[in-house]
Parts: structure tokens; sequence; C-alpha cells
């Protein structure tokens, strides 16, 4: 089957290589557009453009899926069908008209639950304790075509965003392929979602990550594991905003909530309910570092707390 791979980021690579090792003959990829990165803000390939090139699979980088150049030339290729894994734009009907097969996607949810950009993190910052991921057609509507695999995965207790999406992008590339391989076998069809139970995931704004201590010790927990990397939680000391990395809840509840008691070996924090114990810290123009290193370069006052707890 002649494919065209839609993906951006190093999520989508593991189904990239997954289906360049196939029976599938991958012509071209589809990417976002170079993007500026790192302190120089230089303008950088993408990781799927990167491993397309390494390939020598031919890259197409249109400013929209629309672009009519685009468009003709995913005609000349003449796909019979285009995987898409975190691609990052919306495909509209003239484009999903064009493979024979129609655009299949990847999504890292158990769906209806969960459609949209962030349902990795959602899931973790709601305490689900299963999700998995998703193989679909493509339609023109949020997340909500058509069935024609799944897989599950456990949400382990410590799991951070960055860690069970690397699960679900591994074992949902194999999905990807199996899929495809039925789908030109001729014997897979695709079943509708059900109607009911329909979650959204919109993507996590800054703001968002911002961690409410006033909350008990297992929500903040989940909050900080869901922000992980990205968007990064955080709150803010004497006005300056500090970022939060996976935290240990503690047995015991010795602290009001957003106090901080900066030990030798260990620093806490308090919430609705147990502490926590943070892991690694970043403050502003910093790098990451245990908190305990942390706490003794940072001057704290008479009753340390994070802003906005109670004193």
């Amino acid at each position: 089957m002649r494919i065209v791979f839609a993906g951006t980021p190093e999520t989508a690579l593991p189904s990239l290589e997954a289906l360049v090792a196939s029976r599938h003959d991958v012509v071209a990829v589809v990417t976002r557009p170079d993007a500026p990165a790192g302190r120089g803000r230089t303008l950088t390939p993408s990781p799927v453009a990167l491993a397309a090139e390494k390939h020598g699979i031919e890259v197409l980088k249109p400013a929209k899926p629309s672009d009519p150049d685009f468009m003709a030339r995913l005609r000349e290729l003449a796909p019979d069908c285009v995987p898409i894994v975190a691609y990052g734009a919306l495909i509209r009907r003239e484009a999903l008209d064009i493979p024979q097969y129609g655009w299949v996607n990847l999504h890292f949810s158990v769906l209806p639950s969960w459609r949209g950009a962030a349902p990795v993190q959602r899931a973790i910052m709601a305490g689900d304790e299963v999700t998995g991921a998703t193989v679909f057609s493509l339609v023109e509507e949020l997340d909500a075509g058509p069935v024609l695999g799944t897989i599950t995965e456990l949400i382990r207790e410590d799991d951070t965003t960055a860690e069970l999406l690397e699960r679900l992008a591994h074992w949902g590339s194999k999905l990807l392929v199996d899929v495809i391989d039925h789908i030109e076998d001729g014997d897979i069809a695709a079943v509708p979602q059900p109607e009911d139970n329909i979650s959204y995931a919109p993507k996590l704004t800054t703001q968002e990550a911002r961690i409410d201590w006033n909350r008990p010790a297992f929500a903040v927990d989940r909050h900080i594991r869901g922000c992980t990397p990205a968007p990064g939680a955080w709150t803010t000391l004497a006005g300056e905003r500090v970022k939060i990395g996976p935290a240990t809840i503690a047995d015991e509840r010795t602290l009001e909530p957003g106090h901080i008691e900066a030990g030798k070996r260990e620093v806490r924090v308090g919430t609705a309910t147990t502490d926590l114990v943070l892991g690694e810290v970043q403050a502003v123009g910093k790098k990451r570092m245990a908190a305990a290193d942390w706490a003794r370069g940072t001057s704290f006052g008479a009753e340390p707390a994070f802003d906005g707890t109670s004193a």
C-alpha cells in the first residue's frame, strides 16, 4: 500500500519508523513547517521531518493542509492511505477524500474519552486508572470518526505525561501498522463511536498548570505529573515563578496548604491533606535541581509559603 505519513513531534516517530519497516511503501511525509527552537530561536525542522530525511523520504511542509500546491502534490502522490499521528493541523474534506482508504488517525486515548489535543495529560490529571490508544477513520468533526482498532494501557501511580505517552506511542505504532495491514487485506470494518461518555481534552494552558496547594495531596500529585514535562506545573514564591517536578505523597500532615519546610535532605509542602515531598524544582533562569539543593540557595521568610496560601 502507498502511504503518505502525517506527523510532527517525537511522539509520532515510533509510528513513522514502524511504517517504514512494514510491508507498506512510505512515499512522503507531511509535517508542520520549521519552527523556532533553542535559545537562538533558530528555525528547526520537526522531529518527523528529520527522521524522514534520514530515510530519504520526500518531506512536505505546507503552511496549511488546504494549501493548493500541497493538495496538488498529494494528488500526484496518489496515496492509498494517510496515517496521521499528532500532526497539529485540521484536515478538511477535500484532503480527506484524496486517498482511497482515507486518513487514519492514531489518538492516545480510548475514544470517545478525551477527544482533543491533550488526552494523556487530562487522563492523568483526572485520576483515570486506564487509558490507551485508538486508530480511527479521520472525519472533520474532532476525533469523532469510526474506530478501527483500540489498545488499553494501565496508568501507573507515578506516571508522568512523558512516561505514559512514550509507552502509548510505542504500542500505538504497532496498532497503527496492524490496522493498515488489515485495511489492505480488506478484512477490517470501522465501528461508530458510542454517543455517550464523551469527554474532551483541550490543550493545557500555562495558567491551568498553576498548582493549587489547597487541593488534596493526591490531586496536586496528579496535577504535577499530568503537566510534566509540558507546560510544567508551577507556583510562585515571593512573586517569582517556580516550576515543580513530580513529588512524593507523604504519610502524614505537618504543614498548612502551601507552607514549606526545607530540611537538609528534603523539602515538604503542605496540601489540604498530607504533605508532598518535592522532587525537582526549577527557579526562573536556573536549571532543574533537587529540591533540597534549590532550598539551600533560596531565601525564605519566617513562615515560608508559596504565594496565594494562608499565613
